[in-house]
């Protein structure tokens, strides 16, 4: 009988172009349709090998899901940025490969990301998704995170709106 082994650790700068790869293969699955097509590209160009390198380096805390070897998703997480609401963490990102996606590995990335959180002394957390992102939205829904406010986001020339979910 074969063990599959599955980590989630910080990443380090020699996980990065792996990073990256997962980034723009969950974007552009995620995204296209909502986020418009030059807007989506770009942002999946600008965040390259030596982007996701640096980004190791902090400010935010960046995890990472392996399986099996293989970096399966991200997550990016640290001070909520958003003032006006009490929560004192953010999930910035979370982020999977669409083949590792719905068998779990979002809910032990997500528990991972709010645990070093709160062993970090923040008390609540928010996360943003956009509002048509309805994957997203489930998710985060069946992870207990009330949608409590909302905003916008710019993609270019367009606005959509986001929600924010908290947890307590």
């Amino acid at each position: 009988m074969k063990t599959l082994s599955i980590e989630v650790r910080y990443a380090e700068p020699k996980d990065a172009a792996e990073v990256s790869e997962v980034h723009r293969q969950s974007w552009l699955q995620a995204y296209a349709g909502l986020i418009p097509h030059t807007p989506l590209h770009q942002m999946v160009a600008r965040r390259d090998e030596r982007w996701w390198r640096k980004a190791t380096r902090g400010p935010a805390t960046l995890l990472v899901a392996e399986v099996a070897g293989v970096i399966a998703g991200y997550a990016t997480v640290g001070l909520n940025r958003a003032r006006a609401l009490p929560q004192e963490g953010e999930i910035y990102e979370l982020y999977l490969r669409p083949e590792y996606q719905g068998i779990g590995l979002g809910r032990l990335l997500f528990g991972e990301a709010r645990g070093l959180l709160r062993s970090l002394g923040c008390r609540g957390l928010v996360v943003w998704c956009l509002e048509d992102s309805h994957i997203a939205d489930r998710f985060f829904r069946t992870a207990g995170g009330s949608d409590i406010c909302e905003g916008m986001e710019d993609f270019g020339a367009t606005q959509l709106k986001k929600i924010g979910y908290i947890w307590d």
